[in-house]
């Protein structure tokens, strides 16, 4: 861009810059610097134009373009010419100083573009400024503040000047009466003491290296006299701090004479101000400027100012630090510098007055005394090298504070020790064991309120600052490496310094490295020079152990398991190549999990493992019997920990495996059962399980070991010990016995399976069982303890899942089989049927499931007790709980659920017939079509189960028929429609199943995938909807898979099983079955006709049993669906039906009404089975000469009153019609012959007795019948006239009498004649 065009755009930025709009204004400067980047020359000179120009621009507008050049000058001022610079001065000087009145923001900014200007052009501008310094009058406040910043900003060019401006601004130093120029000229004053004193620092590098304090002394002394002895009396508190801040760096340049004769009045003036101000930050800078120019001049008043000194800046030490803010903690900082210069020149008075103070009680005095001491020994090493001891026995007091900010100062200052040598001298182990003390703080005893800096007061916590303490003079501190290896080996094995394991593990491999680099001699422990330390049997049996929590104590497993790795010289020589590939793999596992997804039987198996492979490659039984009997002597450690006791016990069991000194083994064996805590739980389950794991390798030694205690003098004696209290012994020795018993179940499951065979009946059901029944006199007594129940329920099941698991388990005959399971469902029954509080039952039955497993087979009553007492024992309980109320409650539910369905899987699996699944089926029945919805439930859940595993180990060598298909589909296919939806989808997986079953008893393989079945799983979404209309019509449609996939010869039993359903309490799954009876029906039915009588039969008594309003319409169209297909066979079912007609009856005729087609069929039958057979016959008379009765034969009979319920639906009027002269005449002729018959004796006492309130209210009088019969073929006919007039004139009683029989008929046949149907 040319020169014109840049000014004309930075000329209309400029136009820009009083726009109202802030951001606007922020904009246009923003813009106005990025120009002034590329082109700075133009843009500073465009700048400085438009100002000049706009000489009414107001003073807001103005800065603004100001503060804009000096943000380009402060990068570009290089490249500024002579002229221009020139130019831009003027221009700042004139703003700078255009009006007297303070208007700080414009003058600022004009004084930051002379400063600017003043890097690069310091003469140009000091000249300027000392134009403006005019003898006899005050300055202007913003020319000072120019001054100042200069001598800041630019020392070297600044100090040359100082004498001239010193000159010209000391004599009207008297004439500043306001307190803004007094600030003004202290400012001024402060940064020109501190530019004089960076000049001289850096002589080297001055203009002029000739220049020395004196040049500047005197004008310094009596700017100091003005300052101290008249502004300092000021009643404004920011003009007393204005002058103290400029005191400090002023007391470097005041004569050293001079400076000895104001020590004793201005140190006392500095303390007092302490208490006039509440933010003392400036005091104390000033108070420590002052004192280190004290100290240079070698002052001897010091000392005797040195009481009042120290008390008042401990004082201001113990001041609790409760302000984050930025000058609180700078005060701090100022005031140890203080002392800092007090240490290097009185450190023996300094201490004299320090040390007492830590034994004082008082919280705030001994923090601040601490932080003072830590900063002394930190920064005034050399000072307090021959006082070490003196300050390490000092410190015997505040390691017994418990107070939490007094732990934290005690730790800093041991850290300030390390680093300085002090715990190299004696009584430095005591400073290294608080720290570990302090790393082992449990969280609960960290302190409520953190320090103000802190965001995370997990961060801020004694125990926090002392871990990473400890790491860092660990891993930093190259002097303290021979100090702490081998001594902190010492802290891993007892149990207060557990909680210090992570961080000690962590420091001790660092340790370990470093040695390991300086050599192998440097590296091993030399054990017989360090007797306090741990031997390498209890080093690796603490952390192996330790390690089996592996993310407690932030993470101690990695950190145990990596300095095991890292001791392996020192534990056995062999290890190395082992340790060195399988510590990886175990830390890469912890890297994979959490706390909370890892698998602890699994974790711990693989340090088992780990431990059985060291053991294998030492191979040596000395150290191996060494390093078993420092694991027992470490038992006592973990009495607080159970899991890890309990592995503890493993590894023992582990390691007396791999002994090979069966005195020995014993011995231990012995020892742990003698002295085990048989109260805890966690504890029998340890001590079990090192039995079982010993018994791996000496099964013989195990068990005489277990029979030798029983028979000791310490057995016997424990016990007569604890009969003594009569109150506790029973519990107590029960609670041995559950101990033992549990010992024999996992020598069981543990040992070898050749061997254990041999011994389960002989040796440990005898123990078992033995410790389990008490006698008294000879009489069993039931056990009341859960605990002894629990533990033989354990054992036992170890004892069969061992015989299971053995090769040689098909040719094992097991004597007491029967009595276990017998045992077992005792405890099953004992339980409380509609609550889980114990895993008893969990765990007899997972028993159960093994012992059903072996030979010999259970008999069939042993099968149905076990089933029918397990069943009980799980469906009744109360429905589960949610998670949030009882999570373990809702574990145990689904362990105990799991173990019956291990149970009922195994005794399915003895069966794997059609009949060995329906026995199965038949049990869960009851509870399948139970009214509680959470039975239902868990039994459909176990149905699909059962059938899922069926079809899952289905081997069909021959096609076989599915014989109990129909029966089971017509179980569950109702229950597709269920009040809940879980069990509506376990019933569609049952049906799902059982069609998969009848593919495979056809002959299909078992990964063939039929269409129409998998059907059902697409409709399983359609089950989830609560909408009946959606549910039912989901129903329907696996009403049509079923019907399509079931066998002809299935289809009666589906049915059969269906109207059984209807009765069914839940009105869901009664609707259901009538849905889907009726998609069979349309479906299938055609193929019914041999099976219609039974079909109409059964579903005429299922509607007099069944309860709900919506059985009657679909048993109706039950009925017209089985007509459409065999009409005839159904009327000819239906006349069957007892007379007189009940009400079900009744409508099941009317059903077949509802369509004219139909409607003709049934009339056209009806009228034949009428006309079949004669109307009465004639009964031999009792008595002589009296005329012989007429009795009504019963199949007329019914087709008559059958015809009336038929003509009694409206829909049947076109049939009718079209059947008018048949059943006309009939019926009349029927009326003609029935005139005078009787009923059959059996019906006449029912008419006698009264019709049931079910039957229909109808006349059974054969005339009377025949009579209403033909009146409703009128009716129907749509002759209501006739029919009303034969009404009117008793045509109808006429018809009944044999008297006016023939005047009835007259009247009548008047009538359809008149009507056209004659």
């Amino acid at each position: 861009m040319t020169e014109s065009s840049i000014k004309k755009l930075a000329s209309t930025l400029l136009d820009a810059i009083t726009d109202k709009d802030p951001v606007v204004q922020e904009q246009v400067c923003s813009a106005l610097c990025s120009l002034g980047e590329v082109r700075p020359v133009e843009t500073l000179r465009t700048c400085e134009e438009y100002l000049r120009q706009h000489d009414k621009l107001a003073h807001p507008y103005r800065a603004a373009v100001l503060r804009a050049m000096e943000r380009v000058l402060s990068s570009r001022a290089s490249e500024l010419d002579k002229d221009t610079a020139s130019t831009i001065i003027l221009l700042a000087s004139s703003e700078m100083t255009k009006t007297k009145d303070l208007v700080w923001d414009w003058q600022q900014a004009a004084s930051g573009v002379l400063v600017a200007v003043g890097r690069q052009f310091i003469s140009k501008v000091m000249e300027e400024l000392l134009r403006k310094l005019h003898p006899g009058t005050l300055p202007h406040c913003a020319v000072l503040h120019t001054l100042a910043s200069l001598s800041v900003a630019n020392a070297f060019g600044v100090v040359p000047f100082l004498p001239s401006v010193l000159s010209s601004l000391l004599p009207v130093l008297g004439m500043a009466k306001q307190d803004t120029v007094r600030v003004a000229f202290c400012s001024a004053l402060q940064r020109f003491s501190e530019g004089a004193l960076e000049y001289l620092a850096n002589l080297d590098r001055a203009p002029d290296p000739t220049v020395r304090k004196d040049a500047f002394a005197t004008d310094i002394f009596s700017a100091y006299d003005v300052l101290f002895h008249q502004w300092l009396q000021s009643r404004e508190a920011k003009l007393r701090l204005a002058v103290v801040e400029a005191l400090g760096p002023m007391s470097h340049l005041l004569p050293s004479e001079r400076l000895e004769e104001q020590l004793p009045k201005l140190l006392p003036g500095i303390l007092a101000l302490y208490k006039k101000h509440s933010e003392t930050f400036y005091l104390s800078k000033s108070l420590g400027q002052i004192l280190e120019a004290a100290v240079s001049v070698g002052s001897r008043t010091l000392e005797t100012q040195l009481d009042a000194l120290l008390a008042a800046l401990h004082s201001q030490i113990c001041v609790p630090v409760e302000s984050s803010s930025p000058l609180v903690m700078s005060n701090q900082k100022e005031v140890l510098r203080c002392f800092t210069v007090l240490a290097c020149s009185l450190p023996d008075r300094l201490l004299a007055f320090l040390l007492p103070r830590l034994d004082t009680s008082n919280e705030r005095t001994r923090v601040g005394t601490l932080q003072v001491v830590r900063h002394v020994i930190n920064s005034a090493a050399a000072q307090m090298e021959d006082k070490k001891p003196f300050i390490l026995s000092s410190m015997r007091l505040p390691l017994l504070d418990t107070n939490s900010k007094v732990k934290r100062a005690v730790v800093q200052v041991i850290s300030a020790m390390a680093h300085h040598g002090y715990l190299e001298q004696p009584g430095g182990e005591v400073m290294i064991e608080y720290i570990v003390q302090q790393c082992a703080l449990p969280p609960e005893q960290e302190p409520e309120k953190p320090g103000p800096s802190s965001k995370d007061p997990k961060a801020d916590s004694v125990r926090a600052v002392s871990v990473r303490t400890l790491y860092l003079v660990s891993t930093t501190v190259d002097r303290m490496s021979h100090v702490l290896w081998p001594y902190l080996l010492q802290f891993l094995t007892p149990v207060r310094f557990t909680g210090a394991l992570t961080p000690l593990c962590r420091s001790l491999v660092h340790l370990a490295q470093k040695r390991q680099e300086a050599g192998a001699d440097a590296f091993l422990i030399q054990y017989d020079a360090h007797a306090s330390l741990p031997s390498p049997y209890a080093v690796t049996a603490r952390l192996l152990v330790v390690s089996s929590s592996p993310y407690l104590g932030d993470g101690r497993g990695v950190a145990a398991l990596r300095l095991l790795s890292v001791l392996h010289p020192n534990i056995h020589p062999l290890l190395g190549q082992h340790w060195e590939t399988t510590v990886p793999l175990l830390l890469g596992y912890l890297d994979e999990h959490t706390e909370e997804t890892l698998p602890q039987e699994e974790w711990e198996e693989k340090l088992l493992m780990f431990l059985r492979d060291t053991l294998a490659i030492v191979s040596d039984n000395a150290w191996i019997c060494q390093l078993s009997l420092e694991l027992c002597r470490q038992l006592p450690c973990y009495d607080e920990t159970p899991q890890e006791k309990n592995f503890l016990y493993k590894c023992i069991g582990t390691t007396l495996g791999a002994a090979s000194s069966k005195e020995v083994v014993r011995k231990h064996l012995q020892e742990l059962l003698e002295t085990a805590r048989y109260q805890e739980e966690a504890e029998r389950e340890g001590l079990a399980c090192c039995f079982g794991i010993c018994a791996i390798s000496h099964l013989e030694d195990t068990l005489a070991q277990l029979e030798d205690f029983v028979r000791s003098e310490v057995f016997r004696k424990s016990i007569g010990i604890l009969n003594i209290f009569k109150d506790r012994s029973e519990n107590e020795v029960e609670k041995v016995k559950s101990a033992l018993i549990l010992c024999y179940g996992h020598v069981a499951a543990r040992a070898p399976q050749e061997l254990v065979l041999a011994k389960v009946e002989s040796d440990i059901l005898r123990n078992i069982c033995q410790h389990f029944n008490t006698k008294v006199l000879g009489v069993k007594v039931e056990t009341k303890d859960p605990a002894l129940k629990l533990c033989l329920v354990q054992s036992v099941c170890m004892v069969s899942r061992a015989i299971c698991s053995s090769t040689q388990a098909g040719s094992f005959h097991f004597t007491r089989k029967a009595e276990l399971v017998a045992q077992m469902m005792e405890f099953i029954r004992a339980e409380p049927p509609d609550s889980l509080r114990t895993p008893i039952r969990k765990k007899a039955m997972l028993t159960c499931t093994y012992l059903v497993s072996v030979e010999p087979a259970l008999d069939e009553q042993a099968r149905a007790d076990v089933i029918r007492g397990c069943l009980h024992s799980v469906m009744a309980l109360l429905p589960e709980p949610e998670e949030e109320d009882g999570g373990c409650q809702k574990s145990l539910y689904l362990e105990t659920l799991h173990a019956l369905e291990g149970l009922l899987t195994s005794l399915l699996q003895r069966n794997m017939t059609p009949q060995g699944l329906q026995i199965m089926i038949e049990h869960l029945s009851p509870w399948i079509k139970s009214p509680r919805g959470h039975e239902r439930a868990r039994a459909l859940g176990l149905s699909a189960l059962l059938l899922r595993h069926f079809l899952e180990q289905l081997r069909v060598s021959a096609l076989v028929p599915f014989h109990n298909l129909g029966l089971l589909v017509g179980l569950f296919s109702p229950r597709c429609a269920d009040l809940w939806p879980a069990t509506r989808q376990e019933a569609v997986d049952c049906v799902y199943s059982l069609l998969y079953l009848q593919l495979g008893y056809e002959g299909f393989s078992r990964d063939y995938r039929d269409d129409v079945a998998e059907r059902l799983l697409s409709l399983k979404d359609g089950l989830v909807h609560p909408d009946p209309t959606i549910l039912f019509h989901t129903c329907h449609s696996i009403g049509q898979i079923i019907a399509k996939r079931l066998p002809p010869d299935q289809l009666i039993s589906l049915l059969l099983t269906m109207f059984e359903a209807l009765g069914d309490p839940e009105k869901n799954c009664s609707r259901a079955a009538t849905v889907m009876i009726n998609c069979l029906l349309q479906e299938r039915g055609g193929v019914l006709q041999e099976k219609v009588p039974e079909i109409v039969s059964v579903l005429r008594s299922k509607l007099q049993e069944a309860q709900g309003e919506h059985v009657l319409p679909a048993a109706q169209h039950s009925m017209y669906l089985l007509a459409t297909q065999h009409c005839a066979a159904v009327v000819s079912s239906l006349l069957g039906s007892p007379l007189p007609l009940d009400s079900h009856t009744s409508m099941l005729w009317r059903a077949l009404a509802v369509e004219p087609r139909l409607a003709a069929q049934v009339l056209g039958l009806l009228l034949e089975k009428m006309s079949r057979d004669v109307p009465f016959k004639e009964s031999r008379a009792f008595l002589l000469g009296r005329t012989p009765d007429r009795v009504a034969t019963l199949l007329p009979l019914s087709a008559t009153c059958a015809l009336f319920e038929v003509l009694s639906t409206p829909a049947a009027g076109p049939a009718v019609l079209e059947l008018y002269p048949q059943l006309f005449v009939a019926l009349l002729l029927r009326v003609s012959c029935t005139v005078g018959v009787q009923l059959p004796r059996n019906l006449q006492a029912q008419e006698r007795r009264g019709a049931s309130p079910a039957l229909a209210a109808r006349n059974l009088e054969p005339c009377s019948s025949a009579v209403d019969t033909l009146r409703a073929v009128l009716l129907r006919s749509g002759s209501e006239d006739v029919a009303q007039r034969m009404d009117l004139e008793g045509g109808w009683e006429l018809l009944r009498t044999s008297a006016g029989h023939e005047e009835g008929a007259t009247r009548l046949a008047s009538g359809p004649l008149s009507q056209g149907h004659g």
